[in-house]
C-alpha cells in the first residue's frame, strides 16, 4: 500500500502520521507531501526517515491512496490529478464536502456509500464529526427532528499560529496573531467567517454536513460556534429534539455500545467528558445526559473530542481502513 500524506508538516497532516503509526496501517510505501519550501526535508515515520517531495513528485509515483490536509486551494487543484492516475484520496478540506459527487464519510454513521469508484472522498468538518457519531444511534431509534447546538472549540482547530497566540499571551509574549482578538482568558464567538444569514462559516457547515452524512435532509440543525483558549479537543452542548419519547437510562446503554463513544456520565462522582480527558485518544465522549424539561421528546447532552485525531486525522485513517476492508482501494476506476 503506497500512501501519500499531502500537507505532512501541518498539524493535521503530523497527526494523521502518528495515527497512521499507531494503527500499524499497512504503509510499504510512504511518501510525504508538503509545499515547495519544504521538499527535501525529512520526517520521521516508525523510527525511518522520509524525504518530503513535491506535489508532482507524489503524482508521478502513483500512489495507491493520498490523505490530504493542505488546505482548500490544494485540494482543488491537486485531489483531482491524483485521481486521475488511480489514486484514492481522503481529503480534510471542505473543498469538496458539499459536491454532490463526493461522498462526505464517518465510518461509524456511513461507511457503507463508499464504493471502489469513490477516487475523492471527503472528510467532514471536526465539530461535525463528534456530533453525528453521537446522533447516529440516536436517529435511528428516536428519529430526531431538531438539533442546537453550541460549540466550545479548541484553538488546535486554526492551527500553529493559533497554538502560539495563546501561549503567547500567556506569556506575555508579543507575537503573530491568528484571531482578530486575545483568546487567552477570552472567547470569540466566530469561528470562519460570516455568511448573509448572519450565521459563520462554520456554523452552516455543521448544518449542511449533518444532513448530507445523516442521509436525512428533514433533521433541523442550528449552531452556534465558539473559540476558547483550550487544547485537546472540541466540546458541544448540544440539544436534540425527536419524534418519539425515550428513556434516559436506555439512551445511555444505547450511546455506550455505539461503536466510538465512550459515555462519561456518573454526576455523583463529578465525572463528565472534558477536553484534558479526550487529548489523543480517538474517542467520542458523551456525558450530561438528561432530559430537557422545558418541552417533551428532548435531550440534552454534552459531545467532548480531539479536534485533531477523531475530528480530523483519525477519521481520514479510519475511512482508509474501511476502504482497504473492503478492498475498493488500489482497485481501478472502473472497476
Amino acid at each position: 500500500m503506497k500512501v501519500a500524506v499531502v500537507g505532512a508538516t501541518g498539524l493535521v497532516g503530523t497527526k494523521m502520521l502518528q495515527v497512521l503509526a499507531e494503527r500499524n496501517f499497512p504503509v510499504t510505501e510512504l511518501i510525504p507531501v508538503a509545499s515547495e519550501k519544504s521538499v527535501g526535508k525529512e520526517i520521521t515515520y516508525k523510527g525511518k526517515q522520509f524525504k518530503i517531495v513535491s506535489v508532482d513528485t507524489a503524482i508521478s509515483m502513483k500512489p495507491d491512496l493520498a490523505l490530504f490536509s493542505a488546505g482548500g486551494s490544494t485540494s482543488l487543484q491537486d485531489a483531482p490529478r491524483f485521481a486521475e492516475v488511480g489514486t484514492t484520496v481522503v481529503d480534510n478540506s471542505s473543498a469538496w464536502r458539499m459536491d454532490p459527487t463526493k461522498k462526505l464519510v464517518v465510518p461509524e454513521v456511513n461507511a457503507d456509500v463508499l464504493t471502489a469508484e469513490d477516487k475523492i472522498i471527503a472528510n467532514p468538518n471536526c465539530s461535525t464529526i463528534q456530533m453525528v457519531v453521537a446522533l447516529k444511534p440516536l436517529h435511528d431509534k428516536y428519529k430526531i427532528k431538531r438539533v442546537v447546538v453550541s460549540t466550545y472549540q479548541s484553538v488546535t482547530g486554526t492551527g500553529v499560529k493559533a497554538v502560539d497566540q495563546l501561549m503567547n499571551e500567556r506569556a506575555g509574549v508579543d507575537g503573530a496573531k491568528a484571531y482578530p482578538y486575545k483568546i487567552d482568558l477570552n472567547v470569540i464567538p466566530q469561528i470562519d467567517v460570516f455568511l448573509d444569514n448572519g450565521y459563520t462559516k462554520e456554523e452552516m457547515k455543521m448544518v449542511k454536513e449533518t444532513n448530507k452524512i445523516m442521509g436525512d435532509d428533514s433533521i433541523r440543525v442550528t449552531a452556534t460556534t465558539v473559540r476558547i483558549p483550550v487544547m485537546g479537543g472540541h466540546s458541544e452542548s448540544v440539544n436534540i429534539e425527536f419524534a418519539n419519547d425515550f428513556d434516559v437510562e436506555e439512551v445511555k446503554a444505547l450511546l455506550a455500545k455505539s461503536p466510538g463513544i465512550i459515555v462519561t456520565d456518573d454526576i455523583a462522582n463529578l465525572k463528565y467528558p472534558m477536553p484534558l480527558d479526550a487529548h489523543d485518544k480517538d474517542e467520542v465522549f458523551v456525558g450530561r445526559i438528561r432530559r430537557d424539561e422545558s418541552q417533551p421528546n428532548t435531550l440534552n447532552c454534552w459531545i467532548v473530542s480531539d479536534n485533531l485525531r477523531k475530528g480530523a486525522a483519525t477519521n481520514a485513517v479510519q475511512i482508509a481502513e474501511y476502504l482497504v476492508a473492503k478492498h475498493l482501494v488500489g482497485v481501478p476506476a472502473e472497476a
